[in-house]
């Protein structure tokens, strides 16, 4: 039997540009879900205040799960230059378009089965 680690998923907003992503496992579901348990939980408690600091502080923290899928499950960039360099998966995430960002996002949830839903909460 012959298994890639890793699985390239087409952006279809930008079709030149692909997003090398790590499959899941059971290692590194656990422990992505270790990292993003905490926040998740804290995220969804200021959700739920009427407060504008608690529901500013609630869609940092999703970004910040945000981020730790990308650290976490994108390996690679391929076919995009940001700033006239080869994108890499932090410089995606630091100067690189949201609508990609966001794809990105997607992608890795997607392989590691997490729904949408899911990962908005």
């Amino acid at each position: 039997m012959k298994y890639e680690s890793v699985a390239e998923v087409r952006s279809e907003k930008r079709p030149e540009v692909t997003f090398v992503v790590a499959r899941a496992s059971f290692g590194r579901r656990l422990e992505l879900a270790r990292q993003v348990r905490e926040l998740a939980v804290r995220g969804e408690f200021l959700a739920a205040s009427k407060e504008a600091a608690d529901q500013m502080e609630s869609r940092l923290l999703n970004g910040e799960i945000e981020r730790l899928y990308l650290r976490h499950g994108l390996r690679e960039v391929r076919g995009l230059e940001i700033d006239g360099a080869p994108a890499t998966p932090e410089s995606l995430v630091e100067s690189g378009p949201e609508e990609l960002v966001a794809e990105a996002v997607r992608a890795v949830a997607r392989e590691y089965g997490v729904t949408e839903e899911e990962r908005k909460n």
